[in-house]
Formats: structure tokens, C-alpha cells, sequence
């Protein structure tokens, strides 16, 4: 198990330029690739642990994917070939989770499995709907846990009110229409919109989807799509580490470039912004999605309450703990129930990590009160969650910190530990 030692750090100046590409897009490339007829061509994917395990999928579903100096070359099978071996999602709910909704309606059998953390994740989220609409999918406790098994099968039109606002689910139920043999178009709305990478970058290649609000109209693909052409810009939420660091650490500046600015993807930033860090925002450009810069500077911190927008700050709302912690007043979270069923319960693991640190947090059903404070030297464990463990390696730069079972960054921010290594000394002891 390696254990990761971080000290304290002094005010810094920074420019960044290789944050890690986009773990959500990244994913959803390789799976995507699989509705053209065409080769794709993907510049700046993820070489992480998750995204990677996505990538050797579709490789294991027939698919060639050919790495020219960095760019992928990916040409997709004239049909899905029935693997003879189970699809290892690795750590990534959102890999099984969208492959769920995609394979549902491909003809074969196919197994989906992952690492001991993602077998503890509910699937009945996606399962469920699915096989209301015909998916004939199955698992360990009635589906809710993997390995999933999938049978393809026709996918009847449906329309389904999602109780959640999950872009997973969303994305699963998007899958399972669009790539099945009716005419008839199936329609999906959520309580509030979710991230929307899936229907931008589907209505981008060319697909007949009409966006409504918080309702998604989806019509079944007559012809294969078009392929990709794109960059995968950096991923706002591995960003946003380096973000809370500027806005904590007296007298700090960091500038984050080319990244991913979808407003479903920056909502962690606004909050921060309110919180009274000083944060500006410079678009450049804008094909498949917003890109551009995102300028950070430290400034005195006040307490908030976030309750709104929650599926916006769902992977950002750990470290967001910390900017919480070092804030005047008490900071509240409610309506994210959903973290509880992330890579850890993270509204239990961030309220027990900040009373090790020496904050007062208190947890809640569906959040967590957190009052600022200042920070002890301390010594937590991530659960085997990588945003635990950034978060609290973050929380580290102003008091010096050890945070047990770190391996887990590797799944999706391979250079983090590299990029920390510019603010402050980190060492890792097995």
C-alpha cells in the first residue's frame, strides 16, 4: 500500500498545461467510436487506469485502435463480436455503467466486472430501467452488483422520468435508444440537467437527438454516425485541485489551461468564486465543447450553502470540503445523497478525514455541515477513492499531511503527484 507524505507549502505562481485529459469525454470517445462505420481519430486521451480499461473493451469488442505518436486511430468492427472473455471496467462505474446501456441492444452475451471497489457499487440505477425497456440484464443481488451479465435484446421505445440527475443513467438509457432497431424515438427527463458531454457529443456526430430543458428526445440511428475528429481537453474537476491550492495557500496564482468549460463541468468553480476566491474564465474555443483557460488567485474565504446544481459538483464536491474547511463560517451541502454511492461513501469519508484533521464537520443524510477551522498535521486513509485521496493531499499543503492508500490516483490523474511536487515536497513510502 503506498502511503503518500505531503508538507506544507509556501504561496506559489503557477501555469499548468498537462492537467489530465478529460476522464468523462475520454470514456465516452472510445464507447462512442463504436456507432460509426468510420475510423475515429482521438488526440489527448486519458492514459489512466479507468479510461484505459474502457479502451482495451472496446478493443475486446472487435475494435482496432492503432496509437500513432499519441493520437488514436480508432476503427470500429462492421459488427459487435461476442467476447469470450469477461470486460474488465477496472475501477470506473462509468465505463460498466454506460457499457450497460450500449451492449443491452448489441447482439451477444457479454460480462462486465471491476476491482473490488467498483463490485460494492449499485447498479440497479441503470439495470432497472434497462430491463423495464426490455434489457435483459442481470447480476449478483438482482443486478445491483457486478459482474452484470447482458444478453442484447430489442430495445422497446421508452419514455422514463429518472428520479436522479445522473449523467450515467441519462447516458445508459441514451445508448440503449439510439443504437436500437426502432422507428419509434424513446424520450428521457431528469429532476435537473446533468452533465451533457453524452447528447453534445452524439448531436456532433450526427446524431438525431433534440435537447429540452431537462428532456432528451432520442431517435434511433438509421445509419452509422460520424466519426470523432477531436482533442480531449483537460478535466475541470482533476483541475479544480490545483484551483482550491491557489485559493487556500496566502498569496497564491495558478492558470489552468485548455480546459473543458461546459457549464454542467465548472459549476465547483462558481461556488469557489462566490466563496470569494478570485476566478476568471477565458474561453477560446468551441466545437464538440467549450475550451479555454481558468485563472485562479487566492483571496479570504467565506462560508457557503450548496444545495443546488448538485449532479454539476458531484466529483468536485471532496476537495470542495477542504475550501469549506478554510472558510469563515460554516459551509452547508445538502441534496448529494449521491455521493454515498461513489468509488467510497464520500459524505462519510470526508466528514470522518476533516475530524482527523482537526475540523468540525458534522454528517448528514445527504450532506455535511463543516465549519472552518484551522488544520493539525494529520494522517487519513482515501478507501481506495482517488478523489479522497487528491482532496486530502490538497488539504496537506497548508499543514503537512500523510494520506494512506494512494495508488488509487493512478486511475485517473496519472501526473498528479508530479504536479503537486511544483507547489510543495511529497515523497511516497511504501
Amino acid at each position: 500500500m503506498n502511503v503518500l507524505h505531503v508538507n506544507k507549502a509556501i504561496s506559489f505562481n503557477l501555469q499548468i498545461s498537462d492537467i489530465a485529459p478529460d476522464k468523462s469525454i475520454s470514456h465516452r470517445c472510445a464507447i462512442f467510436s463504436l456507432l460509426s462505420d468510420k475510423t475515429s481519430i482521438v488526440r489527448n486521451y486519458l492514459q489512466a487506469e479507468d479510461t484505459l480499461c474502457t479502451l482495451n473493451i472496446v478493443k475486446s469488442l472487435g475494435t482496432e485502435v492503432k496509437d500513432e505518436d499519441g493520437v488514436l486511430h480508432i476503427t470500429p468492427p462492421s459488427c459487435i463480436a461476442e467476447p469470450p472473455l469477461i470486460l474488465d471496467c477496472g475501477n470506473s462505474g462509468t465505463a460498466m455503467r454506460l457499457l450497460m446501456g450500449f451492449l443491452s441492444s448489441c447482439e451477444g452475451f457479454f460480462v462486465l466486472h471491476g476491482d473490488k471497489y467498483l463490485s460494492s457499487r449499485p447498479m440497479k440505477r441503470v439495470a432497472a430501467p434497462l430491463k423495464n425497456v426490455g434489457a435483459k440484464i442481470d447480476g449478483r443481488q438482482n443486478g445491483d452488483l457486478s459482474p452484470i451479465c447482458i444478453r442484447g435484446a430489442k430495445i422497446e421505445p421508452f419514455d422514463y422520468k429518472s428520479p436522479i440527475s445522473s449523467a450515467q443513467v441519462k447516458s445508459a438509457l441514451i445508448l440503449a435508444a439510439i443504437n436500437s432497431k426502432n422507428n419509434t424515438p424513446s424520450i428521457f427527463s431528469e429532476p435537473e440537467l446533468s452533465r451533457d458531454h453524452t447528447e453534445r457529443m452524439l448531436k456532433g456526430m450526427g446524431a438525431d437527438i433534440v435537447c429540452e430543458n431537462n428532456k432528451i428526445i432520442v431517435y434511433p440511428n438509421k445509419k452509422p454516425l460520424h466519426p470523432l475528429d477531436i482533442s480531449v481537453p483537460s478535466d475541470p474537476s482533476s483541475a479544480f485541485f490545483f484551483a482550491v491550492a491557489a485559493a487556500i495557500i496566502p498569496n497564491s496564482k495558478v492558470i489552468l489551461k485548455d480546459v473543458l468549460l461546459n457549464k454542467t463541468r465548472i459549476e465547483a468553480y462558481k461556488i469557489l468564486q462566490k466563496m470569494g476566491a478570485n476566478v476568471e474564465f477565458i474561453k477560446k474555443e468551441n466545437k464538440y465543447e467549450s475550451v479555454g483557460d481558468i485563472e485562479i488567485q487566492s483571496a479570504p474565504l467565506k462560508a457557503v450553502e450548496v444545495s443546488e446544481n448538485i449532479s454539476w459538483l458531484i466529483d468536485e464536491l471532496p476537495v470542495l470540503s477542504i475550501a469549506f474547511a478554510h472558510a469563515q463560517g460554516i459551509s452547508k451541502v445538502r441534496n448529494a445523497k449521491e455521493l454515498r454511492v461513489k468509488e467510497s461513501d464520500r459524505i462519510s469519508v470526508v466528514v470522518k478525514n476533516l475530524n482527523l484533521c482537526g475540523i468540525e464537520a458534522i454528517e448528514k443524510e445527504d450532506g455535511y455541515d463543516i465549519k472552518g477551522g484551522k488544520f493539525k498535521d494529520f494522517r487519513v486513509n482515501s478507501f481506495g477513492d482517488h478523489r479522497i485521496a487528491m482532496s486530502f493531499a490538497i488539504a496537506a499543503v497548508v499543514c503537512g499531511g500523510i494520506i494512506e492508500d494512494t495508488e488509487c490516483i493512478n486511475t485517473s490523474f496519472p501526473n498528479f503527484i508530479e504536479l503537486l511536487s511544483k507547489i510543495t515536497q511529497v515523497e511516497i513510502k511504501s
